[in-house]
């Protein structure tokens, strides 16, 4: 039900993955996911070591590319250029000790949770960003979240598209609400792994 009623709303999401909360085997919940073509997917498994992320990879890249997603490898750079795939996201500090040769991606998107963050990361060469949190999430039990104004103030201070995360279900007025503040779209993790 979902998926049919929302389907317009996932062009502006960014599908990030957590294969321990999907409602079935991660491969044919990934499927599903494609299936509403998303923005992109994050593939973001960081708990794998580099090689079964590499071996995950390579399945859903396969998957990916079956239904046209963009889809981001996370954390694993080499990975991401043994497989001569141009697309990686990455936390801050990955991007700071790799600014010198972030060339060889054509997006390079990072996570940020201040202002200051996301300056210092379109410096350094980060062609989109996530940040967060924005709303109250499962995932971030116990903080408050940085809410609407804070996801305003990261859009005003950089050039490339913002990505709001945390807390963000489809169906709801959140999407829309975080484009009012200047994002591009929307990152939903907990939600994709179980439509």
């Amino acid at each position: 039900m979902i998926m049919s009623i929302y389907k317009e709303e996932y062009k502006n999401v960014i599908a990030v993955t957590n294969r321990k909360l999907s409602s079935r085997p991660f491969l044919e919940q990934m499927e599903r996911v494609c299936k509403l073509h998303p923005r992109a997917v994050i593939l973001r498994e960081k708990d794998l070591s580099e090689e079964e992320y590499a071996e995950l990879a390579v399945q859903i890249l396969t998957l990916c590319k079956q239904y046209q997603v963009p889809c981001m490898l996370h954390t694993y750079l080499e990975t991401a250029r043994k497989l001569q795939h141009p697309y990686i996201h990455l936390p801050l500090f990955l991007l700071r000790e790799n600014s010198e040769n972030p060339g060889d991606f054509l997006a390079v998107g990072c996570s940020v949770h201040s202002v200051e963050e996301a300056k210092e990361a379109q410096k350094l060469g980060a062609t989109y960003l996530t940040a967060g949190h924005i709303y109250t999430t499962d995932c971030k039990k116990g903080l408050p979240p940085r809410g609407l104004d804070f996801l305003r103030e990261i859009c005003n201070a950089v050039t490339i598209p913002v990505y709001a995360i945390g807390g963000i279900h489809a169906g709801t007025r959140q999407i829309q609400e975080v484009m009012d503040c200047g994002a591009s779209g929307a990152c939903i993790m907990s939600e994709m792994m179980r439509i």
